[in-house]
């Protein structure tokens, strides 16, 4: 398993190998999601080449009026030199600003193209992503990666990398025309350029800092409000509002405090410049005058070299920007390269067996599991279940109930042993055939925003209406959609908010119905019901469970009573298993919960 993405956000607890190999990394995402583009890119490069050549142009242009263009048209009434280099310095203006513009279209199309490409990318592949890293990567930290990072990575690529080519080229540019232009006025020039570099020096160190301490104050404030957000109910239930609020206060003064050490440290880089840039601007202009006075300069050319010598600074600014906005997105590009950097914890077979489901056999030889390090959840057992069998789980909470029943929908592999579907391990089945043949229906019953008809379709994405209808039918669902404003049009709103508990349960099974696995098992599918929304799902759990085998976990006695067999599980362990009348009769656990139930029902 590689670094896990969440490590990005703390660097200081990395060691600088560690360090390394995530830069490494970071540059190589960066590389793979660039190179589809780079004909693109190239040709755009070579666009700012000729646009910064061209505003280069101006002040040289002004030096060939002053000191050739005047005097012509001053002692011999010759207008031509002067009106040529006025057409040329505005046909350099205008050619400027012309293909500054087809730069900024093209850079622009570039960056959300592959902005686009990364978020698609980030989504597939956490889609792909086991049950095991989802369990544990917090939905705040995706939609930060998702979202922000994402974003601060745009805002690079859309402005940064082409403030930081064309700052370079226009010093460049800058520097090689005063030298041809005049190689006196240049040496000040130069010579400011060793402050300015010690200057940046300590910028660059101080503001990676605070950069990665704002990224990671930045992740932690949006994890902290899509968590609220997403457990409203309880935070309103049990009044953690207050609580919630000086949490989440603390995390924006953590991001303020943060974010202003960041704009402090700009805030001194940028008056060193200025103060740099004006003291070289006054050698130069002093010089000058100097050598204007000896008719050692023309004063075309020393107006040119104070522009030339003052425009050379103004780059470094957006320079410093570019740096500020570097940082930002190279702490961003860390932590999405590392959530794409997980690998799935259960591999899609390199060459699947070929599968069709028959009767749905279950087969448990040798079987036991461990999340990670943690102690053993399941000791070592066997256990078969044959094709068309109902069989109800029932124990304790923790008694290994869900965590056998993720091992039949492989969401785990067992640590040891073989799980076998009609005689094939699952770790030879190709992840279609598997999700065909076994559907897990939770207590959640999760609705996706949409209508009524689209959530059932998520079963048979191809199924007709007909076939919509006819699965509704089946489980009792389609009196209460029909009652609906639009019907099976209706949309459910977020997270199924239009329909009660029961009619999202029973929507939930006309979604396993329609998609008729060979294998259903329902984690304590009507956990979350009253009891008339139990009765009312009940014709609809008969009909879904019909010819074919289910797994039924769940705490109350009346869901199991429709079971053929019932295994009754105490850490981790199946301690009694047999028909539920036999159980009943014993003096085991079965017999003692049950007893309980009939009581309750007094």
């Amino acid at each position: 398993m590689s670094m896990h993405g969440v490590q990005g956000e703390d660097k200081n607890s990395l060691t600088k190998e560690q360090s390394k190999q995530i830069r490494r990394r970071s540059f190589a995402l960066l590389l793979d999601i660039v190179t589809p583009h780079r004909r693109r890119f190239i040709a755009t490069m070579v666009v700012v080449v000729f646009s910064v050549g061209l505003q280069v142009a101006g002040p040289a242009f002004i030096a060939m009026g002053i000191d050739q263009g005047l005097p012509a048209a001053m002692e011999e009434g010759n207008f031509t030199p002067l009106t040529l280099i006025a057409a040329g310095f505005l046909i350099s203006g205008f050619g400027a600003a012309g293909l500054l513009a087809v730069y900024t279209k093209w850079s622009i199309t570039i960056s959300q193209d592959i902005m686009n490409e990364l978020r698609l990318r980030v989504f597939a592949h956490t889609q792909r992503l086991s049950m095991s890293f989802h369990e544990k990567y917090t939905s705040g930290r995706i939609i930060a990666r998702q979202t922000s990072d994402i974003s601060t990575l745009g805002e690079l690529l859309n402005g940064g990398v082409g403030n930081l080519v064309q700052g370079v080229l226009f010093m460049g540019f800058t520097t090689g025309a005063l030298l041809l232009l005049d190689p006196w006025s240049a040496l000040p020039l130069v010579g400011a350029i060793l402050p300015v570099m010690a200057a940046t020096w300590w910028f660059s160190i101080a503001s990676r800092r605070e950069f990665r301490n704002s990224r990671t104050f930045s992740a932690r404030l949006i994890i902290q409000f899509v968590e609220s957000m997403a457990g409203i109910r309880a935070v309103k239930s049990f009044r953690r509002e207050s609580i919630n609020r000086e949490t989440y206060s603390e995390k924006v003064e953590d991001y303020r405090e943060a974010t202003r050490r960041t704009i402090a440290i700009f805030g001194l880089y940028d008056p060193m410049l200025k103060v740099i840039g004006s003291i070289t601007v006054a050698v130069v202009l002093l010089l000058g005058a100097f050598r204007l006075l000896e008719g050692g300069i023309e004063i075309g050319v020393l107006l040119a070299a104070v522009l030339y010598t003052r425009n050379f600074f103004s780059p470094i600014e957006n320079l410093a920007m570019f740096y500020n906005s570097f940082q930002s997105a190279s702490a961003a590009l860390e932590k999405i390269s590392g959530v794409l950097e997980e690998v799935p914890a259960l591999a899609e077979p390199a060459e699947p067996q070929p599968f069709t489901s028959h009767t749905g056999g279950l087969s448990f030889a040798g079987v036991s599991f461990r999340y990670n390090d943690e102690a053993q959840v399941l000791p070592p057992f066997d256990l078969d279940i044959p094709g068309g069998q109902i069989v109800a789980l029932v124990g304790a909470t923790g008694a290994g109930k869900s965590t056998l029943a993720k091992l039949i929908a492989r969401f785990y592999d067992p640590t040891k042993g073989v799980v076998s579907l009609d005689g094939v391990d699952l770790r030879n089945i190709a992840d279609r055939d598997l999700r065909q043949s076994v559907v897990l229906v939770t207590q959640e019953a999760y609705m996706f925003s949409g209508s009524v008809s689209e959530n059932i379709r998520l079963g048979k994405p191809d199924a007709t209406l007909e076939e919509v209808h006819q699965a509704a039918r089946a489980v009792g669902a389609h009196d209460f959609v029909m009652a609906l404003p639009e019907g099976y049009d209706t949309d459910v709103n977020k997270r199924g908010g239009r329909l009660s508990a029961g009619q999202r349960q029973l929507v939930s099974f006309a979604r396993a119905f329609i998609a008729d696995p060979r294998v259903l098992i329902l984690d304590e599918a009507t956990a979350s019901l009253d009891i008339p929304s139990e009765r009312l799902v009940q014709h609809g759990l008969q009909t879904l469970l019909a010819d074919r085998t289910a797994i039924i976990i769940a705490h109350r006695l009346s869901t199991v009573e429709i079971a053929d067999r019932i295994l009754v599980m105490d850490g981790g362990v199946i301690v009694e298993d047999g028909p539920s009348l036999e159980l009943r009769k014993g003096t085991g656990r079965f017999a003692t919960l049950h007893k309980a139930w009939l009581d309750s029902l007094v």
